[in-house]
């Protein structure tokens, strides 16, 4: 495949225009050998490593493929965690945003009913977790009668954490006539196994860039022993001075003792593991992404999901038990063509586990010194003036697509009788204001969201203050969601 182009994929001009916006230039590997085949109905394994655009190269072709009159789910995509799926659900709709491409992202631990009143409304992407999407299909709130398209991302981890029996249930019920794409970082036998079963003559897709490790990352093992370890963890710090970080841990009793330490020490810092409720977890993603703090120190769960593109060092506090998690944990730094460093603390009983990820990386990882004193004390004075100042996101995908785009929250629903084309028809009719300016509408039973977007948000905000919908005055406003 030649093509590095996007424009040779003969896209709509609404995609083309949200690619744009993203940023999203030229087509990477994974993506210049995806797009086209999707495009042409074709099953797909692809092998391919996390951080090499692989989101992006099922979301373009299915975003342009969807008819957008069609009520029910299309397009079903299943991933190993939640938040993985929130990530996945945040791309298709940044990708779709112009087209208005709904998605919505099924997982537990959030309300049942929720989940049910939105799947009510006219949806065009499920992204969610195999129990939770079974569920839904079980208690019949979720139809699959229109599904053109199955998506299984990251099929190696759901095999890791016992889904596949889940992932088997739920492919028997979808339609035949389906395409069926499934992407791994590794391919094992019970991952092949179910593309043989439940593929048409799949075509296999191997990125050639994606060793087990980006060469944009510099990889250093620093031989510890446990009670120095937060010590020398906070002299890498000063020394490296990254702009950002995140430092994995492999419980979540460790994450919290880090978390204290350098809380204590005035470090710009959250943390992430299982233990917290998920909207907590939800929230320090967030705020990690907007560049809220600097150092995120997180267990594996942290390793998938998290599409942040200036992570510039990882540091293991401890080093992975599993080789896998190794090459996930740093995967999140040297992505979208930037520099990246990868520093492991190892004492002499992990010594044992990595030789195990040496030999699966296939590389001996260079041994680093301890800093020394007066490279610390050299570098103290940079370091605590990076500490004091917030850290600037450039590439924050979802901030820049929003950016000219404002939700309304009207005070009135189904239960008044509305539907879609009864906002659309009137906004439309405000001077300067048209059908494209107006992305998804969710209309729940008392209140509904419209999406204005070009910047036009305050203008149809001010005019609909003194319009009235089908002759009733609704109360407006800038939603806060």
């Amino acid at each position: 495949m030649s093509e590095r182009n996007f424009d040779d994929y003969n896209l709509s001009a609404e995609i083309r225009r949200a690619l744009a916006v993203l940023k999203y230039e030229t087509p990477t590997e994974v993506q210049s050998e995806v797009i086209p085949r999707t495009m042409e109905h074709q099953d797909l394994v692809v092998k391919s490593q996390t951080g090499s655009g692989k989101t992006a190269a099922y979301s373009i072709p299915i975003c342009e493929m969807i008819e957008w009159d069609e009520r029910k789910p299309q397009v079903l995509i299943l991933t190993p965690t939640r938040e993985l799926a929130v990530q996945v659900r945040e791309d298709v709709t940044n990708i779709g945003r112009f087209k208005r491409i709904k998605a919505l992202a099924l997982y537990g631990k959030e309300p049942f009913a929720k989940q049910k009143e939105e799947l009510t409304q006219k949806t065009h992407v499920v992204v969610g977790t195999p129990g939770r999407v079974l569920d839904h299909i079980e208690r019949e709130t979720l139809v699959l009668d229109e599904i053109k398209y199955l998506i299984i991302d990251e099929a190696d981890e759901m095999l890791n954490m016992g889904f596949i029996s889940k992932v088997e249930t739920i492919i028997k019920q979808l339609p035949s006539d389906r395409v069926t794409m499934v992407f791994s970082a590794t391919i094992p036998t019970k991952v092949e196994t179910l593309c043989q079963k439940y593929m048409k003559d799949p075509v296999n897709v191997e990125v050639a860039g994606s060793g087990m490790t980006t060469d944009a990352t510099e990889h250093a093992v620093i031989e510890v022993t446990e009670e120095a370890k937060l010590a020398i963890l906070k002299s890498v710090t000063v020394v490296e001075n990254p702009d950002s970080c995140i430092i994995f841990c492999g419980t979540k009793e460790h994450v919290e003792s880090v978390y204290d330490e350098l809380e204590q020490a005035n470090y710009s810092c959250e943390r992430l593991h299982g233990g917290l409720e998920q909207e907590d977890r939800f929230a320090v993603m967030d705020g990690f992404k907007m560049g809220n703090f600097r150092y995120l120190i997180a267990t594996d769960v942290a390793a998938r999901g998290i599409d942040v593109d200036n992570v510039t060092l990882i540091i293991n506090y401890d080093v992975p038990m599993e080789k896998e998690s190794y090459v996930h944990r740093t995967g999140r730094t040297g992505r979208a063509g930037k520099k990246g460093k990868a520093i492991t603390l190892a004492t002499e009983y992990e010594g044992k586990f990595l030789r195990a990820i040496e030999r699966y990386i296939g590389f001996e990882i260079p041994k680093m010194e301890v800093p020394k004193h007066h490279e610390v004390a050299r570098a103290q004075a940079a370091f605590e003036e990076k500490l004091s100042g917030r850290r600037v996101v450039r590439n924050n995908k979802t901030a820049r697509i929003n950016q000219d785009i404002m939700k309304l929250h009207f005070s009135g629903g189904k239960k008044k009788k509305f539907r879609a084309v009864d906002f659309v028809g009137t906004i439309a009719k405000i001077p300067g204001v048209t059908a494209d300016d107006i992305g998804i509408i969710t209309i729940q039973d008392n209140l509904t969201y419209v999406d204005i977007l070009n910047g036009k948000g305050s203008v149809v905000l001010q005019a609909m203050e003194n319009t009235t919908i089908k002759g009733k005055k609704l109360k407006v406003s800038e939603a806060i969601k």
